[in-house]
């Protein structure tokens, strides 16, 4: 795997201790770039408005310090791939927000159809009522094609997870530590099924530990990654709210689901409840409360994937019998010899605009951009859905072409 000169200046930036997501792109914006950023003297540096004595010192010390050899060593080791804030492959939601990682570790794939994500989060320490729910409305958003992602911590995110691999669908864990660590060590066996299912993902240098103040930046990228986040069992004082803070900030969708009244990992989730979160009785809650762009894109649920989920019991779900288990999406699309019809494809004003900016050759997204009058940041979403919907496919170099 050969990384441009760029991105391993990137990955040197991210390792030293001190310079975060905002101190990164002050620097882009400066010098143009991460090797002239790490290049400059610090008579330069000095004139970067934002960027203290203390930072500036932390970026002189620090680039000669941090351990680039060994970080690119342990990606290849780890046969994980390095995406930044430049490349095009960026998960495009992602870059919407205010502060996303400049650099992304990834261990597995992305794709494009991750666009149509759902965030599910919950208590380290959940009920069995809390249990069953995550896992089996993860089950069912999974076998509808929509991608699930969680924070891979024990309780519900590791049910979450679960319940996407069950339903043969995709589920990306958003790590709060260095990917050559794998935090809960219990969940190792669970990693290694994301990988062929999904992806693992981090914004943290290979051997950062699982240090406490890694999580509320990693639940941010949880919220960021998709278009809401959905909380089943939350304490008063849960990260699970910190997530779903993340979400309302970035102006997407927040869902709780009602608990049982006198349990305390009850209490977060009802007073996101109180505060204004949707209130989740069945997967069909949440899906109307999707834009209607991006659910109109969906397959039509099959009888088992829409069923509604079973009241709580007193054993585990960590090894669910197999006669009480959904039928696999592979399964049930052999169970019906009728194929399902085409449903028509309507496009909103701005998808329109987008599209007839497209001439029959390919087309660059800033002259879509000039053309249409619309923000990039918009251009760039609407891009996504007319390439999810497979009226436009992207080409190399950020040109798009009508399908």
């Amino acid at each position: 795997m050969m990384l441009s000169a760029e991105t391993q200046s990137l990955i040197h930036l991210n390792l030293i201790p001190g310079i975060g997501t905002h101190t990164s792109r002050r620097l882009l914006a400066a010098f143009g770039s991460a090797e002239k950023s790490l290049a400059a003297t610090a008579e330069e540096l000095a004139q970067i408005d934002g960027l203290t004595p203390d930072v500036r010192q932390q970026l002189i010390d620090g680039r000669s310090r941090a351990p680039l050899a060994q970080e690119l060593e342990l990606i290849e080791q780890h046969q994980c791939h390095i995406v930044t804030i430049n490349d095009e492959s960026y998960p495009p939601l992602l870059k919407q927000i205010h502060d996303p990682p400049v650099v992304l570790y990834i261990i597995g794939q992305l794709s494009i159809q991750d666009t149509l994500s759902i965030a599910i989060v919950g208590s380290r320490s959940p009920t069995e009522y809390g249990k069953t729910i995550s896992q089996q409305l993860t089950y069912q958003l999974a076998a509808r094609g929509i991608t699930v992602v969680s924070g891979f911590a024990r309780g519900i995110d590791t049910r979450v997870h679960r319940g996407a691999l069950e339903a043969g669908g995709r589920t990306i864990a958003v790590f709060g530590c260095g990917l050559s660590i794998i935090y809960p060590e219990t969940n190792r066996a669970l990693a290694a099924e994301i990988i062929k299912s999904g992806a693992l993902i981090s914004e943290f240098p290979m051997t950062m530990p699982p240090r406490g103040n890694n999580f509320p930046r990693r639940n941010r990228v949880i919220s960021g990654l998709t278009l809401g986040t959905l909380v089943v069992e939350a304490s008063e004082r849960s990260g699970s709210l910190i997530t779903a803070r993340h979400a309302a900030e970035q102006g997407r969708e927040v869902f709780a689901v009602p608990g049982q009244i006198f349990s305390g990992v009850s209490r977060g989730t009802h007073s996101l409840i109180n505060q204004g979160a949707t209130l989740i009785n069945s997967v069909d809650d949440l899906l109307d409360a999707l834009p209607q762009d991006y659910t109109k894109i969906l397959g039509q649920p099959s009888p088992e994937a829409t069923r509604q989920p079973a009241p709580p019991r007193n054993r585990s779900l960590e090894q669910p019998d197999k006669a009480a288990r959904p039928q696999s999406v592979e399964a049930k699309s052999t169970s019906t010899s009728q194929p399902r019809p085409k449903t028509e494809i309507n496009l909103t004003p701005d998808e329109q605009a987008v599209l007839s900016a497209i001439d029959v050759s390919s087309i660059h997204i800033d002259q879509i951009t000039r053309v249409t009058q619309l923000p990039i940041g918009k251009v760039s979403s609407l891009l996504v859905m007319l390439e999810l919907k497979g009226i436009v496919q992207q080409l190399p170099g950020k040109q798009f072409v009508k399908k």
